[in-house]
């Protein structure tokens, strides 16, 4: 910002490609899209880059770095737990920063997104941190926290700056509501399967056709679905029905019970 003004869009740099591009491309190799989490700091950063690494090799398609917080308002007890742990580490939002200019010059076919909390970004500083997600390669940003119609001067600075604000909607979103969200979000619409916080098995079925079908009707972007993705089957139940399916809380879940080698045959599982 300057002499408070919002910086003009030429001022944002090339190296984000429209988000909602990236996904159109490949929406016509692939059934279904799927993206990743990692916590960064969570066990370690060279853990971080090795489960990048896997996802790189397994053709996933986008990776959802997140910026540990102590109060995660939306994620469950094993998000809740890494992020509190990756704080006692010591990491800082400058080296979740660092290391997501790394892996995104590293895997271009990747398309990385940062998910934190307003406060992160808010204590770094608004245009600062976004503008720097703009020279780095981070393509959009979800912050659950940062509601559109309250935070205007993020939603302003995402467009300043060409990083998508993408926005989440659950099955309790009534329609006007979903309206105003479709209209707002960036890159796609992120959709809650359920209401809660993540980690839980979802029951995916005929609620779940019916959420994503209205969200369709809105939709002027892809749809991803996440919350309670754990197998291939959910993955399989969504193909058709959305654009991208969001594998989070599991695949930490396997990590920490069969380590790499178990990643590996987890994700061969989904991409197969």
């Amino acid at each position: 910002m300057k002499n408070g003004k919002h910086l003009s869009t030429e001022k944002a740099t090339s190296s984000v490609v429209r988000l909602e591009d990236r996904i159109h491309r490949k929406s016509g190799e692939k059934p279904i899209q799927i993206m990743t989490h990692q916590i960064l700091g969570y066990p370690s950063f060279e853990t971080n880059y090795e489960m990048i690494r896997l996802f790189n090799e397994n053709k996933v398609d986008l990776v959802e770095l997140q910026l540990p917080f102590s109060e995660p308002i939306a994620d469950g007890p094993v998000f809740l737990r890494a992020n509190q742990a990756s704080l006692t580490n010591g990491t800082t939002t400058q080296q979740c920063l660092d290391f997501a200019k790394r892996v995104a010059a590293e895997f271009p076919n990747l398309s990385f997104l940062f998910m934190t909390y307003y406060n992160v970004i808010f204590q770094y500083g608004i245009e600062k941190f976004i503008a720097e997600c703009s020279t780095i390669g981070i393509h959009g940003l979800i912050v659950p926290d940062a509601f559109p119609d309250e935070s205007s001067e993020f939603m302003a600075t995402c467009r300043d700056y060409q990083v998508e604000p993408i926005l989440i909607a659950t099955p309790y979103t009534k329609d006007v509501r979903l309206a105003y969200l479709a209209d707002e979000t960036g890159g796609f619409i992120y959709c809650a399967a359920r209401k809660g916080v993540t980690g839980s098995k979802t029951s995916f079925g005929d609620e779940t056709d019916v959420f994503l079908k209205r969200v369709r009707s809105f939709a002027k972007t892809p749809i991803a679905v996440g919350f309670g993705i754990q197998s291939s089957a959910d993955v399989q139940f969504l193909k058709g029905k959305c654009d991208i399916a969001i594998v989070g809380t599991q695949l930490l879940n396997v990590l920490e019970e069969d380590g790499l080698d178990g990643v590996h045959r987890f994700l061969q599982s989904l991409t197969s």
